[in-house]
């Protein structure tokens, strides 16, 4: 079994390549700050510094990768993520401020097959790791 630690809704997959198209490859990040820091911000590839700890959890299939603070996975890291699209402002450093919507975090935990499988994979890439 092959199991996923992130997805994206429909509506975040559309949003996502509405944003590839004005921008260009982008990337999220989720921090697991305070506020608008606990939800997943979407910036242009290369414009934001991943660190040497932080954990590389997807790559969507058009490249786009989901970076999470090792700190915010010791958390989440017994939970599926899936992306999704709600109306309202959100950071406005994240992409899709200007677009009247933010992206945010719906988590389930991992039934115990898919904790299983992704325990076999051993741990996600960090940034030191992911190539």
């Amino acid at each position: 079994m092959q199991a996923a630690r992130v997805a994206l809704t429909p509506a975040a997959e559309d949003l996502l390549s509405v944003l590839v198209a004005v921008h260009g490859p982008v990337m999220f990040h989720q921090s697991g700050g305070c506020c608008d820091g606990s939800a997943p911000m979407c910036y242009p590839r290369g414009e934001f510094r991943v660190g040497a700890a932080d954990v590389l959890l997807a790559r969507f299939p058009d490249g786009t990768p989901f970076w999470m603070s090792a700190d915010q996975f010791a958390y989440w890291s017994h939970t599926h993520l899936t992306v999704d699209v709600v109306p309202g402002r959100g950071s406005g450093f994240s992409l899709e401020a200007p677009e009247g919507v933010r992206f945010l975090i719906r988590s389930r935990l991992f039934s115990d097959a898919e904790a299983e499988a992704l325990a076999a994979e051993g741990p996600p890439p960090t940034g030191v790791t992911a190539t």
